[in-house]
């Protein structure tokens, strides 16, 4: 599918099936999740780009690879976003970190923002946007729409999961800014959850439900 990464590695796929798993713990969701972030962020930085340092090894002198330029912002869409940033830090600790406050109505899907706090100087650096599920696409959408109000325009977005109707209404609302996730699966149903899904990423991943 045209602009959507699907990150297939068999760790990933192995590590979703554990958290589908109605079973499983909320401790056991919350580190899965977390490593499945060190795999999905491998993905969406995979074309960072690099620059040279002079170093000293024990051995030698060289010009050694290092990241150019600003450090990226994760910005997490709370709450449930929050459980993939935790594994995305891992990887990139010194990366900056912006938190969007949203939530959805369950009557109307709508998106309504409570918070919002993030770095100035957006538009300097790469924004990778998190949230565990593409459903509606509405809160994804709105989170980015405010980053973009901040200055944002080289942005990614990253998911556990999507549905296809999430995809096709994200793409028309956000075109041009790709999807990284580690499934798509079959539809939204009627209450705007992902089928099969995995539930409520939020109340999962905090034991809230």
């Amino acid at each position: 599918m045209q602009g959507v990464t699907l990150v297939d590695h068999p760790l990933v796929q192995h590590k979703l099936s554990l958290m589908r798993d109605k079973s499983t713990s909320t401790a056991s969701f919350r580190q899965l999740l977390r490593e499945i972030a060190l795999l999905l962020t491998y993905e969406v930085t995979r074309d960072l780009k690099l620059t040279t340092t002079r170093i000293e090894t024990p051995l030698a002198a060289m010009d050694a690879p290092i990241l150019e330029g600003k450090k990226p912002v994760f910005a997490s869409i709370l709450r449930a976003g929050n459980g993939l940033l935790d594994g995305m830090l891992d990887l990139v600790p010194s990366a900056r970190v912006a938190h969007v406050g949203i939530y959805r109505d369950p009557e109307t899907l709508e998106p309504h923002e409570y918070y919002f706090k993030a770095p100035e100087d957006l538009g300097d650096r790469l924004v990778i946007v998190v949230d565990p599920m593409l459903a509606t696409a509405n809160s994804a959408s709105a989170a980015i729409e405010k980053l973009r109000e901040r200055g944002a325009h080289d942005i990614r977005f990253v998911c556990l999961l999507a549905a296809p109707e999430g995809i096709e209404r994200f793409q028309k609302a956000q075109p041009g800014v790709p999807i990284y996730t580690a499934a798509i699966d079959e539809y939204l149903n009627d209450h705007g959850y992902i089928v099969p899904g995995l539930g409520d990423a939020g109340d999962r991943l905090y034991g809230t439900k």
